[in-house]
């Protein structure tokens, strides 16, 4: 049987079901909820609350194209090689198109790649109208991107923007996400008379009023994930708290713990409940069992009134208070300490600040997904210039703070077609409630950010590099990693697009005391949070990280099966193994204040 016929087929089995006159009703319903939609995107508009102007990328995806634009069309012969190319694609699709249609065997112009989602649906080959569209759209796709890799007259920085201004361009502009030239949603949309576009307008309409008139693309289904109940319930309490932060200490599991007690400084991008989702997955719950005393700063989710808090601020409220307090509580000078992301990034700042002044308070640091050089700081660099950082400080003074959701949606564009596009297409063109997930509900939890804080973040780590080159000056101290000279655990993940192995490998070069840096599977949440009884991912090991890449450290790793989290309570035990009776929650001198996890997690942005 021809392949046309197998089409007939296919078309002629999908609207068995359709109803005209449910279609139409729906249709109606579809265009009555795009309408309160439009009315939540203009609400705040219309009250004052929010002003619309271009957003400051505009300018530079014009800035960027600009000089794409210029490499190419300064030189006639290079401009007329650039149409040539892309025609000539067009008309290899055009004739393998006519050939397959007459019922001849033709090889496709090109192919998605195996690991592309959107075009897993059979029809995007069975069916041709479909298959070329996908051609057409693949073909363009890899014509614009080698526009931007070919141009030689760009600078790296420029190049990287461009790159990344393409993805996201024709990411937006992919068939699948459109009801026409989208099978699979065109046969749901027949097949339920449009039912889908009914319950996706709804769910459109809900999403921007919550957003306050912007999307806020719902990632996962709310209920049964709630804060303290389904996540974050490992039992403890509030025992210390600033205008910062809120100190957790864990309630003990087992008769005996380290004598030294463990701090964890998690970011302040996100809230700290990553490490403490739901129990089975709780790296939190997990140390608590393993018999470490665990303290957990919980930061604010500041707004305009704590705008002028400063990184050193973050050092001295966050850390180092956390520090004098675990002392009072349990009789101990120094902690082992644990920063993931750019709270890692923090814990390195203030190791070396406490190094300086000579203050012996730490007796190991472990680092998850943590940048202290940002030579290698892979796709977030994108963001930041001088132009794009002056830019978003003029934003962050008038407001005082960074809206949590600004910052995730750059996240989420580092991933733009599994956390943004195929949510637009499940939620909205499908009409599919998500399903309840606690990763994606805490990665939807986002946070604000204090102006001062973020401001000198972004200047003094991505942008001049100041870390790691021993120039970077916090409450007057000038910071000197090699003075660091606590035994350090490096975890790095070896899919992270945030916190890439490569730049943590080099970094870790610039501690002055003994480094083991391990490389776990998967990226930067998943690689992190990987509990043992999942049986899930690797890691490797290898203990030659000096003057070497990725590849090569790779090339001699040895691999591992399952979790890291064992290797690393092996290593906190080599380093200090005396054991003490569990202590009590809190002390005299610092009575719980409330139940873990706290008042100041639930605030949502």
């Amino acid at each position: 049987m021809s392949e046309v016929a197998t089409e007939t087929q296919v078309e002629t089995q999908v609207p068995k079901k359709f109803d005209p006159e449910a279609f139409a009703m729906n249709l109606a319903k579809a265009m009555e909820s795009s309408g309160q939609a439009l009315a939540a995107y203009l609400k705040p508009r219309e009250n004052g609350e929010a002003r619309d102007k271009p957003p400051n990328e505009l300018g530079e995806v014009v800035k960027t194209f600009s000089a794409v634009a210029e490499y190419w069309l300064s030189d006639k012969e290079r401009s007329a090689d650039l149409q040539a190319r892309i025609a000539k694609a067009y008309i290899d699709l055009w004739g393998s198109s006519a050939r397959r249609l007459a019922g001849e065997a033709a090889k496709p112009a090109i192919e998605p790649s195996p690991r592309d989602k959107r075009f897993k649906d059979p029809e995007w080959k069975s069916n041709q109208f479909f298959d070329f569209v996908m051609q057409l759209y693949l073909l363009t796709t890899q014509w614009a991107q080698d526009l931007v890799r070919n141009a030689d007259g760009l600078d790296a920085h420029t190049r990287k923007k461009a790159e990344f201004y393409v993805q996201q361009i024709t990411n937006a502009l992919a068939p699948s996400n459109f009801v026409l030239t989208n099978p699979e949603v065109l046969r749901e949309t027949l097949a339920s008379s449009g039912d889908n576009l009914v319950r996706g307008m709804k769910m459109l309409a809900e999403d921007i009023e919550a957003g306050h008139g912007t999307l806020r693309i719902r990632q996962s289904d709310p209920a049964n994930l709630a804060v303290g109940v389904n996540m974050a319930t490992t039992p403890g309490k509030v025992i210390f708290q600033n205008e910062l932060m809120q100190l957790i200490q864990y309630t003990p599991t087992t008769e005996t713990v380290l004598r030294t007690p463990l701090l964890i400084v998690p970011p302040w991008i996100n809230k700290f409940y990553i490490l403490d989702l739901k129990p089975e997955k709780s790296y939190i719950k997990w140390c608590v069992d393993q018999g470490i005393t665990v303290f957990v700063i919980s930061w604010v989710n500041p707004d305009k009134a704590l705008g002028k808090k400063t990184f050193e601020d973050y050092m001295k409220q966050g850390p180092l208070a956390a520090m004098d307090v675990i002392e009072r509580v349990t009789g101990e000078m120094k902690v082992h300490t644990a920063g993931y992301c750019v709270g890692g990034t923090l814990l390195a700042s203030t190791l070396a600040w406490l190094a300086e002044k000579r203050r012996v308070r730490v007796t190991s640091a472990t680092f998850f997904a943590a940048q202290v050089d940002f030579t290698h700081a892979g796709d977030l660099l994108v963001f930041v210039d001088e132009d794009q950082v002056s830019a978003l400080e003029r934003d962050m003074q008038a407001s005082g703070v960074l809206e949590g959701s600004k910052m995730a949606m750059a996240f989420n564009m580092l991933r733009s077609n599994d956390l943004i596009w195929s949510y637009v297409v499940s939620n909205y063109l499908k009409g599919q409630s998500p399903s309840s997930f606690d990763l994606l509900h805490w990665n939807s939890d986002a946070t604000r950010m204090p102006a001062a804080n973020h401001s000198y973040y972004l200047r003094n780590c991505y942008l001049e590099n100041r870390l790691s080159a021993g120039s970077m000056v916090l409450d007057n101290t000038l910071l000197d990693l090699s003075k660091v000279k606590v035994p350090v655990y490096n975890l790095a993940t070896r899919e992270d697009h945030i916190a890439p192995a490569e730049s943590v490998l080099y970094g870790s070069q610039f501690f002055g005391g003994p480094v083991k840096y391990v490389l776990s599977g998967s990226g930067h949440i998943a690689g992190v949070v990987n509990p043992p009884a999942s049986g899930k991912y690797q890691y490797w090991t290898n203990d030659n990280i000096k003057d070497t890449t990725l590849a090569n450290w790779l090339k001699g790793a040895q691999e591992h099966k399952g979790s890291w989290w064992p290797d690393w309570r092996q290593w906190l035990e080599s380093i200090d193994a005396e054991t003490v009776p569990a202590r009590p929650v809190g002390s005299e001198a610092m009575p719980p204040i409330e139940d873990a996890p706290g008042s100041y997690v639930r605030v949502r942005a």
